[in-house]
């Protein structure tokens, strides 16, 4: 099992620095929230994309993919009524699969609820319809590039679409394509009211990404989630992707958040291994 974390709560630092304190820590990846390096990755120059990869390596880490993804540029919306608006969001999306694979990553992970949103006014069944096709068409661009995009169950809180596991891989079979798939977060699993390890094990096979965090939306081991049966239904369903720590609370602050995840994630991997 690999472990990784992601880059945005250390927004506003040197990238080097983070890779350095990732590896020192323990971590094997890097996962990245393309915001952190600019307003629109269309702007990053080759040599840019070859320099980000070049430094994780230069630390032993490798970068995982990317997620937050259209927290930037403003006004995208993948399902938005103005078509104009809904083919610049998907091919915005294609070009950060071409950053993913220009910077070494192999997953790139849709959450962003609110760009993702059926809007007022579009009935469900055509939102659903247009969120097939374009994901065929970022899935085609996706299979080029050798990366996986995957839908991320969000809860009903956060968006109104794909808000269970059973649905989001509801839309993977529909959209069919091989480069499209989904990935399981432990907070989204909390809010379907069931038991992380059991999503896990009805899941298995079928997510390539995971993002480890608690209920309450801080690190893993901060809360009242178990990992030991997490870590024992991931080993169980022969999972090899990353668990890559993703918080939305950034306190006491992300180096302390960084080594107390990775410190409880590996103690509840050896007290599953009774290693």
């Amino acid at each position: 099992m690999k472990f990784s974390t992601c880059n945005e709560m250390f927004e506003g630092w040197n990238w080097g620095d983070v890779c350095e304190i990732v590896s020192r820590l323990g971590y094997d990846g890097v996962e990245v929230a393309p915001f952190t390096f600019c307003e629109d990755v269309r702007e990053l120059t080759a040599k840019e994309r070859r320099s980000i990869q070049d430094q994780a390596r230069a630390d032993g880490l490798e970068i995982c993919g990317l997620h937050w993804l259209l927290v930037k540029p403003a006004g995208m919306s993948l399902l938005s009524l103005d078509p104009a608006v809904r083919t610049k969001t998907r091919d915005y999306l294609m070009s950060l699969v071409d950053m993913c694979a220009d910077v070494g990553g192999k997953v790139l992970t849709l959450g962003s609820p609110s760009q993702r949103s059926i809007p007022q006014g579009m009935l469900r069944q055509d939102g659903l319809g247009l969120l097939v096709e374009s994901l065929r068409v970022i899935g085609d661009q996706a299979a080029e590039r050798d990366v996986t995009f995957c839908l991320e169950p969000l809860p009903a809180s956060m968006t109104n679409i794909m808000n269970t596991a059973e649905e989001t891989l509801e839309i993977v079979r529909q959209v069919n394509h091989p480069a499209v798939g989904m990935m399981l977060d432990v907070k989204s699993m909390c809010s379907e009211g069931g038991r992380p390890e059991a999503i896990i094990k009805s899941m298995s096979g079928r997510f390539s990404h995971f993002h480890a965090n608690d209920a309450n939306m801080r690190a893993p081991g901060t809360g009242d989630v178990d990992f030991v049966p997490i870590m024992e239904a991931l080993i169980a369903s022969e999972y090899s992707g990353y668990v890559s720590v993703e918080v939305f609370d950034y306190s006491p602050d992300p180096v302390t958040i960084a080594e107390q995840s990775i410190q409880y994630m590996k103690a509840c991997l050896s007290a599953y291994s009774g290693s």
